[in-house]
């Protein structure tokens, strides 16, 4: 069951997994460099706030970044990084159809304060595309993609991660089937749902 409390973010990971509240969850692993992102996200007047079990944080009403652990990482993912001008060059994709870099990521704690500076223009950099209302252009594809599904993409690191490396088809089966739900709450229901089939790779039509 995923965690409805931040803190049990930093203390025992985000309790989607067996290894929640184990010595061998991500978090634990990483806890240093993440508690590191976490000041500095507070430190330039971020708002946190967890979604899909994730540290978020926000500014003038729009997610800024997200924080995720992983076994072999830990990472900050820049929401609407589109706008970003990468100035450094530090960004990466999460995945090969990911369509602008749009996270930092970390393999070793002491990173985080060598990039202390540099983290910070980025967030800072965001937050005045978020204060004067500037937005990505829209992509346009062949199917309309659900708000819902962008919302759950942007708030989940590992699902952003498993979906963008799906195949293009598999990709559309789920615009396809979220689409067809006439309700938003039936379509957050319906992610919800699929979540473990994206992680293992399949489509919505595979079982």
């Amino acid at each position: 069951m995923m965690i409805t409390n931040i803190e049990d973010f930093f203390s025992k990971g985000c309790g989607r997994c067996a290894r929640f509240a184990t010595p061998d969850c991500s978090t634990r692993h990483w806890i240093r460099g993440l508690t590191g992102l976490r000041r500095i996200c507070l430190e330039v007047g971020l708002i946190e706030t967890l979604k899909w079990a994730h540290p978020c944080y926000m500014h003038a009403d729009r997610n800024i970044a997200i924080m995720g652990a992983f076994r072999g990482d830990f990472r900050l993912t820049f929401l609407n990084a589109a706008l970003l001008k990468d100035a450094e060059t530090v960004l990466e994709k999460r995945g090969p159809n990911t369509r602008h870099p749009d996270m930092m990521c970390f393999s070793d704690h002491g990173q985080v304060a060598e990039m202390e500076s540099t983290i910070k223009s980025y967030l800072l950099e965001s937050m005045g595309y978020a204060e004067a209302g500037i937005k990505p252009d829209k992509v346009q594809t062949e199917v309309d993609v659900p708000e819902e599904l962008t919302e759950a993409l942007d708030c989940d690191p590992e699902l952003a991660e498993a979906f963008n490396s799906l195949t293009p088809g598999r990709r559309r089966s789920y615009y396809y089937n979220l689409n067809a739900a006439k309700k938003s709450e039936t379509r957050i229901a319906r992610i919800a749902k699929f979540r473990d089939e994206i992680l293992a790779g399949k489509g919505a039509l595979e079982r």
